[in-house]
């Protein structure tokens, strides 16, 4: 009889904790995972909350950052250049220079994971849309990241070449039949693989393009790449 007494004292109490529970709206914190292409990283909340602020901009200044931004990839060596258009851009909206840098810092995360990982401008897309990013503001973003891919690519293989030495490049040219990326024939791509040599061993470095077309170069297939020496 006691040990039936105690069970049900026991069952009594753990109704009580959960009833309590209840009523005061206590659960355990979640965490959530986003799941981004250009990262594989957890990103900080307080960089979560910046791609989210950029709804608070209308058309007019998203573009005009976005350009700020873009120019500051394709010439990064002008960051004197890049910090002066932020504080103006800042002085001409009534903002403070400071939180906008920061703003920026994490939306330079964006492009720099895209870059690496030849994320085309659906993907980009995709993982704005997922940071919480307006789909007008995720598709200008996307657009400006399709158009200025091919420079930034070359640009990041000139510092990679000038970084280690180069043993070895193989290139790939074809034309896409028909994937479910794309959803449509006769775009070009241009695919780079770059043998680096890091001291005593070496890296493949692997660099694609798949926006450039050419105009007049045609294939047959069905859903696949067909590839064109």
């Amino acid at each position: 009889m006691e040990c039936a007494e105690l069970n049900s004292k026991i069952a009594s109490f753990e109704y009580t904790i959960t009833e309590v529970a209840t009523k005061v709206n206590i659960s355990r914190p979640t965490a959530i995972m986003l799941q981004l292409q250009f990262t594989k990283d957890t990103l900080p909340d307080s960089v979560s909350n910046d791609f989210q602020n950029l709804n608070k901009f209308n058309e007019q200044q998203f573009t005009s950052l976005t350009e700020i931004l873009f120019n500051f990839l394709l010439e990064p060596k002008e960051a004197d250049r890049f910090l002066h258009q932020l504080s103006e851009f800042a002085g001409e909206n009534g903002m403070s220079a400071g939180p906008l840098r920061n703003l920026m810092k994490s939306l330079l995360l964006l492009p720099h994971g895209s870059l690496k990982k030849n994320l085309t401008e659906d993907q980009v897309k995709e993982d704005l849309l997922t940071l919480g990013v307006s789909e007008d503001k995720a598709d200008h973003f996307s657009q400006q990241w399709s158009l200025h891919y091919p420079v930034l690519s070359r640009l990041a293989v000139g510092q990679t070449l000038m970084v280690n030495q180069l043993v070895d490049m193989e290139w790939k040219f074809g034309v896409t039949v028909g994937t479910s990326e794309l959803q449509k024939v006769g775009n070009t791509f241009l695919q780079l693989k770059l043998v680096i040599r890091k001291g005593n061993s070496t890296e493949n470095v692997y660099m694609g393009n798949p926006w450039t077309t050419v105009p007049g170069l045609h294939t047959r297939g069905h859903g696949g790449t067909e590839t064109i020496s």
